[in-house]
């Protein structure tokens, strides 16, 4: 698949999770980070999409240890939430 088309769709499921706060913590995450991926990084997003949007914020906010699989450099960026815009 052309890699604009899965950023594409990729950035559609990053935002729509379900829920405003899903959305802002992953849908950010994906925004500002999502343009200088490699195909791995892309791969590991796509995967992590899978995942129940509770464990991945868990794991973003460190209420939950994050599983072997899903510990990296990705998720350590995940974990930083300097992405999530803040209201004032």
């Amino acid at each position: 698949m052309d890699r604009e088309i899965r950023l594409k769709r990729l950035g559609f499921r990053a935002t729509h999770r379900g829920t405003k706060e899903a959305d802002l913590l992953i849908g950010g995450f994906f925004e500002r980070h999502s343009a200088g991926w490699t195909e791995a990084e892309i791969d590991w997003f796509e995967a992590l999409m899978d995942e129940q949007d509770v464990d991945i914020m868990a794991w973003a906010i460190g209420t939950a240890e994050v599983p072997e699989a899903w510990r990296g450099p990705m998720m350590d960026d995940l974990k930083k939430l300097d992405y999530v815009p803040v209201e004032k």
